[in-house]
């Protein structure tokens, strides 16, 4: 009974400007035999040096309009590493590593296949060689060919499809939160593919899950004062040297979810290049909560009790991560939401702050203001949660669970693979919106917006999902017993 009432207030609200354009235009053309009968010649007397100055006034505001205008960044393609199948771990093959390793500990080995049963994970998720081999022993070596690995394979597919020449690169921003080797992986990167002397080259780490989207806002920064130029962000994490040892619980979490992943993105600010990019980005909003002492606190690099180093995630970590995107949103949504969402949600607070009202807060329906969304694929329990916050439909969260299953948590890069999943199905349009959420230690709610530029076909050009997207989406037990 509400349904077509709700519609109408939606559609007299958002088009509320249009519709009093549309009023006025119709009250000039009533009014113009009026005007016909006006004096105009009372205007005579204005000189010729005030139409010039006039004149000029508006070109200078003009061009102060213009020269002041952001440039727009666009994003001409993607690629994400996929990984070869000689890589991939089991559940089986997982589990039995566990049961070796952690031999004297049942508690924890129970612990551990609790995780794996209702992680999310699928069967073809893959860890690099170091860590297959038992015990694993792990070294700066094996992480370097790991990276070499990841990182040149997303940049050969990343130069394939765009035709790009490498020495063209101007910008170049590298995310990997846990390996920082010297040279650092940037400078790996320009020494690989002999770019110029003069890129502006920049290494970003220890900033977590949402770093992905922090390099990407560095990114856009740079376009704005760097004119004609290209980008290139990598965002990735490295396995190899951060695969906890130790026993403790709630730092064996990282080691049941973790994969191997990597994407790389070009950037640019050329308009020359509109037609040819993919998307447009709109908006990238960061929301940082390291002043808050338990959300700087929920995940932490540490060492235990017997000096193993690894991720420690707290209790807490769900709630943490459901305020700072309530912060995150409480930004973003005046840019996106359309009007009707923006008064509900202003009369819903007042009449609970003011009026008393026994209400429920109103959570804005974000499906109005986005046609695809790319949850970071932290873990089953990360998406579940977003997914009853945020009213969201199945389909809606299908990218994130599918990527989830796949690739597993590929940390900053799950947002690629994600995205890369809707462009597969051949389901990413002209004109559609996609919101990206990622969340990260210190603790950071970062999210980032993009329009669609064209239609986007399901070709297969080499991607990750290439050969295995006939088979999604597939059907996820609660609990997949081992």
């Amino acid at each position: 009974m509400l349904k077509f009432p709700k519609q109408s207030y939606d559609h007299l609200i958002n088009h509320f400007y249009s519709i009093i354009l549309i009023l006025l235009i119709i009250i000039f053309g009533i009014s113009i035999p009026a005007f016909q009968r006006t004096p105009f010649h009372l205007f005579n007397h204005l000189s010729f040096i005030h139409g010039l100055a006039f004149y000029l006034l508006a070109i200078s505001i003009l061009m102060f309009y213009f020269l002041n205008k952001p440039r727009t960044v666009y994003l001409l393609d993607f690629a994400c590493f996929k990984p070869s199948p000689v890589l991939r771990v089991p559940f089986a093959t997982a589990a039995e590593h566990g049961r070796i390793i952690l031999a004297s500990q049942p508690k924890s080995i129970a612990f551990q296949v609790k995780i794996f049963e209702r992680s999310g994970l699928g069967e073809e998720t893959c860890l690099p060689h170091p860590l297959h081999y038992l015990p694993p022993n792990p070294n700066m070596m094996d992480a370097r060919d790991e990276s070499h690995l990841v990182i040149f394979s997303a940049m050969d597919s990343l130069f394939r499809q765009t035709g790009l020449d490498p020495k063209d690169i101007d910008i170049l921003i590298v995310n990997c939160s846990l390996f920082s080797p010297t040279p650092s992986i940037s400078a790996m990167v320009v020494n690989k593919y002999k770019m110029r002397s003069n890129v502006k080259s920049f290494n970003l780490s220890g900033m977590g899950c949402s770093a992905g989207l922090i390099s990407i806002d560095f990114a856009k920064n740079l376009l704005q004062v760097h004119p004609e130029a290209y980008a290139v962000v990598i965002s990735t994490e490295i396995i190899t040297p951060n695969s906890y040892m130790g026993k403790e619980r709630s730092m064996l979490l990282p080691n049941c979810l973790f994969r191997m992943g990597g994407a790389a993105i070009l950037l640019t600010n050329k308009r020359s290049q509109r037609k040819h990019a993919k998307y447009s980005l709109l908006h990238v909003i960061r929301t940082h909560k390291g002043s808050d002492e338990k959300s700087y606190r929920c995940v932490t690099q540490e060492e235990d009790k017997e000096g193993h180093v690894g991720i420690a995630l707290n209790l807490d970590l769900m709630v943490i991560a459901a305020n700072s995107l309530k912060a995150n949103i409480s930004t973003i949504g005046p840019l996106v939401l359309p009007l009707s969402e923006q008064l509900l949600f202003v009369f819903n607070l007042m009449g609970r702050k003011f009026l008393k009202l026994d209400l429920k807060p109103y959570i804005p329906d974000f499906k109005k203001a986005f046609d695809h969304f790319c949850i970071h694929a932290g873990g089953r329990a990360v998406i579940d949660e977003l997914q009853k916050n945020l009213r969201l439909s199945p389909e809606h969260v299908e990218a994130s669970r599918m990527a989830l299953h796949r690739f597993g948590n590929t940390s900053s890069s799950s947002l690629w693979y994600e995205l890369g999943y809707i462009e597969a199905k051949g389901r990413m349009k002209k004109g559609d919106r996609a919101w990206q959420i990622g969340f990260g230690s210190g603790f950071k709610c970062n999210s980032a917006v993009w329009k669609c530029n064209r239609d986007i076909e399901a070709t297969k050009n080499g991607g990750a999902w290439d050969d295995c997207i006939h088979r999604y989406p597939v059907y996820e037990p609660d609990v997949v017993k081992l």
